[in-house]
């Protein structure tokens, strides 16, 4: 079972990118981060009539979150727990059917920016409900893939240049805490373990200001963490990195781990 995430920077904006890659593509699952589209407005009929079938959590204008799988899915749900005031579309559930069970938790982790302020205190907030429930589906001893749009540069190794970040919400000290606390829990990142001693990168986003494409002033933020008994079916993971050379592209790219399910 091959999943991916892909931030794709607005559905209708992006339409055209993402169905090229899908068609270029052996993902069995794509989860999907800021569609900023409400339910309703989703392109549905576009992504089905391609063999897809689609859950979304959507939200207008902003956020989003969706699930397209070729295999089928149960069990889904939407809304990270915890705060039932929480109006933000960040996080989707879903049960993926293979040759085994899967449970696929895509996120949109808040960007946290400007910090320090309201935005960075929910940012942290939010990374805490996360553990949370990431501790819940880790007692579920399945396989499970929570993967998606961090917001979080874990190290200064996943920065072209680190120093222009020390600021950002993404690279602050506390942030990168909260991930580490997370993945100390038990979690391990797909993409890291199948080349832990890489000195740079690699990189899942080029800001479209500034040349960041054509200087490779990339950062990795779009992370999948595999609980132990997906950890034990990986096969493989890597970065679509030629996705962000393509026409109106997004500024991420999709990132995916392929597993023996």
């Amino acid at each position: 079972m091959k999943i991916a995430t892909f931030n794709i920077n607005g559905i209708k904006a992006r339409i055209a990118a993402l169905t090229d890659w899908l068609a270029e593509t052996d993902a069995d699952v794509v989860v999907l981060q800021e569609i900023k589209s409400v339910d309703q407005g989703f392109p549905r009929d576009h992504f089905t009539d391609l063999g897809w079938n689609v859950e979304t959590h959507g939200q207008k204008g902003f956020n989003g979150v969706a699930i397209l799988s070729r295999l089928p899915l149960e069990d889904v749900t939407r809304g990270l727990p915890g705060d039932d005031s929480d109006e933000q579309a960040r996080w989707i559930e879903a049960t993926v059917i293979g040759d085994q069970a899967v449970r696929i938790a895509g996120l949109y982790l808040p960007n946290g920016n400007p910090a320090p302020g309201p935005k960075y205190d929910y940012k942290l907030a939010w990374m805490t409900r996360l553990r949370s429930r990431a501790r819940e589906l880790l007692a579920s001893e399945m396989p499970v893939v929570m993967l998606g749009d961090y917001n979080v540069i874990p190290e200064p190794r996943d920065a072209a240049r680190p120093q222009a970040w020390v600021d950002d919400a993404l690279f602050l000290p506390d942030s990168r805490a909260a991930l580490r606390r997370i993945a100390w829990d038990g979690w391990t990142d797909a993409i890291r373990i199948r080349d832990p001693f890489a000195t740079r990168g690699p990189f899942t986003f080029w800001d479209y200001q500034a040349s960041s494409w054509e200087r490779d002033n990339g950062i990795r933020i779009d992370h999948l963490l595999l609980s132990p008994q997906a950890a034990d079916l990986l096969q493989d993971a890597g970065v679509d990195r030629d996705a962000r050379g393509k026409e109106k592209p997004s500024d991420h790219v999709p990132v995916w781990v392929t597993l023996a399910a």
